[in-house]
């Protein structure tokens, strides 16, 4: 695992040799990233279920201002510390250890971009969602990105939330991208 393009390009991560973490595959972020091309330039974004820390660290590398770092395994953030470190983006970070919920109390920006790769089978991803929403702390034209294995599954818990509107989706073998405005 690396970090693909921009001021880190190259540098490698480390990630947690667990069946509780599951890193975002570099083909899958190379993709999701070019998508994203464009839209990083000076924005806060927030990595829910963060693991290693990949995805907040790819956009901080492509330019992001700030990323906010979330997750509830103490392992996962001795890691995501680690990363960043290794990356010099320590002061471009917010790290969280908690819960996603007690996560999104604890921002204080308004997010253009929330990366939401829970594990699968928790199936958290609507309900971040929805409580992404309520906090109200995505910006105007903020989206969401969700990472699942069973896209019919959140489509269906997407599609009975008011206020949301599904812009985009992308499969790629066994993983899929669902990308989420909030309909203002």
């Amino acid at each position: 695992m690396r970090v693909i393009s921009g001021s880190a390009r190259g540098t490698k991560l480390s990630s947690i040799d667990s069946e509780l973490t599951r890193p975002t595959l570099d083909r899958v972020k190379e993709s999701l990233f070019n998508i994203l091309q464009g839209k990083l330039q000076d924005v806060v974004v927030a990595d829910l279920f963060a693991g290693s820390g990949a995805l907040g660290i790819e956009a901080i590398s492509r330019g992001a201002r700030k990323a906010y770092f979330c997750d509830k395994n103490k392992q996962a953030i001795n890691m995501i510390r680690q990363n960043l470190e290794k990356t010099r983006f320590v002061d471009k970070a917010v790290i969280i250890n908690s819960d996603y919920r007690d996560c999104l109390e604890k921002i204080n920006d308004k997010v253009d971009i929330i990366f939401i790769d829970p594990p699968y089978k928790d199936n958290l991803s609507v309900e971040s969602v929805k409580k992404i929403i309520e906090k109200g702390i995505l910006s105007k034209d903020g989206i969401m990105i969700i990472e699942t294995d069973e896209i019919c599954r959140d489509e269906r818990g997407l599609d009975i939330l008011e206020n949301i509107k599904i812009i985009d989706k992308r499969k790629y073998g066994r993983v899929n991208l669902i990308f989420i405005k909030e309909e203002n």
